[in-house]
């Protein structure tokens, strides 16, 4: 009989060992510099509903919106070996599509169509933006991050043409639901949906041929081709679910103010995702990945810029202090630092007898 013990360099191999180790140092770092960073005060919105605030729930609305982004990001990444940098400004879009349907160009007003409706339609030009990316890298072989220059260079002034460059309010309050919260509770909509959102890609995986197809393609295209797959296809695919996440998250951009910034909604959105994958410990060249960790990455990102904003660093300078951090971050993540200091922790280990 062997005896099985516990390993750190067991531990440090595992893919989610990173985001849960940033995240449980940042944690320790509040915890020490501020305490009151953890309260969570019960207290009333504008619209007199009771809500739960503090920053932790901070963290789960806004942290849930990369988290939603970062499943269709990790899919591209897997399949193509790159990433899309077009998301904000297909957010853009699909914000501004939502608007429109709702209320008609530049007006202002309650609803003339069902929410519902106008998702739907938003969802449907998301994946057409999407399939427009998936053509360009899976069929023309253009590098993914080339591709989606286009989409992320014209993308805010099509959101902008849509409404003819107005800004249409929807006064209905029950849109504010979506990227607010639900009379009756207290906890915010958008970390809901990001649990629909992952039950859903979940089942995908699951019951699907949907990761092993995605990773066959990533690993070795050429193989997988001579294994009767269709890489073309697969990266195709990809970027189109990525198209649907864009939509969730768009209603939920717009639903928060119930109109639109078509210059400042989801800026910089998408090296917020993108640093999630990576993150996660997914290999940004694609193949592998972890769906669970990817998104536990997206809490991270928002876990760090609620901390800097905490401790009154500037807008300005946001962007640079994060960056440090997530760049070490993304070094210890990566596989080949993983491997050694899982090595390290190999040879200072004692060696242990098995039992017999």
């Amino acid at each position: 009989m062997r005896s099985k013990s516990f390993s750190i360099a067991d531990l440090v191999r595992k893919q989610i060992f990173i985001p849960i180790a940033a995240l449980l140092l940042l944690a320790l770092f509040n915890l020490i510099a501020d305490p009151s960073f953890y309260k969570i005060s019960f207290g009333y919105n504008s619209a007199g509903n009771p809500v739960l605030t503090g920053y932790l729930m901070t963290i789960l609305d806004y942290g849930s919106e990369v988290a939603i982004l970062a499943i269709g990001m990790t899919l591209v990444t897997a399949a193509s070996g790159g990433q899309d940098i077009s998301v904000g400004a297909a957010i853009a879009i699909a914000g501004s599509v939502i608007l429109r349907v709702l209320v008609g160009r530049g007006g202002s007003g309650p609803m003339q169509r069902p929410v519902i409706l106008a998702f739907l339609v938003a969802v449907l030009v998301a994946m057409i933006f999407g399939a427009f990316n998936g053509v360009l890298v899976a069929w023309f072989r253009i590098q993914p991050m080339v591709a989606t220059l286009i989409l992320y260079t014209a993308g805010r002034s099509i959101a902008a043409w849509i409404n003819n460059n107005e800004l249409p309010i929807v006064t209905d309050e029950s849109f504010t639901y979506f990227g607010g919260f639900i009379p009756g509770i207290p906890i915010p909509t958008p970390f809901f949906i990001v649990i629909i959102c992952g039950i859903l890609i979940f089942c995908a995986l699951k019951f699907t041929n949907l990761r092993l197809y995605t990773q066959a393609v990533g690993i070795n295209e050429s193989s997988s081709r001579l294994n009767g797959l269709n890489p073309e296809f697969i990266k195709f695919l990809s970027f189109v679910i990525l198209g649907v996440c864009v939509a969730v998250v768009a209603l939920i951009k717009v639903s928060r103010i119930s109109t639109i910034n078509y210059s400042v909604i989801a800026k910089d959105i998408e090296m917020d995702a993108i640093l999630a994958v990576a993150l996660g410990g997914n290999a940004l060249g694609g193949g592998k990945f972890n769906m669970t960790a990817s998104i536990l990455g997206a809490y991270v990102i928002q876990f760090l810029t609620t901390t800097l904003y905490k401790f009154n660093v500037s807008a300005d300078a946001l962007p640079a202090y994060k960056a440090v951090v997530i760049i070490a971050l993304v070094v210890l993540s990566a596989p080949t630092v993983r491997e050694k200091i899982s090595s390290l922790t190999k040879k200072s280990r004692p060696a242990v007898k098995g039992v017999s």
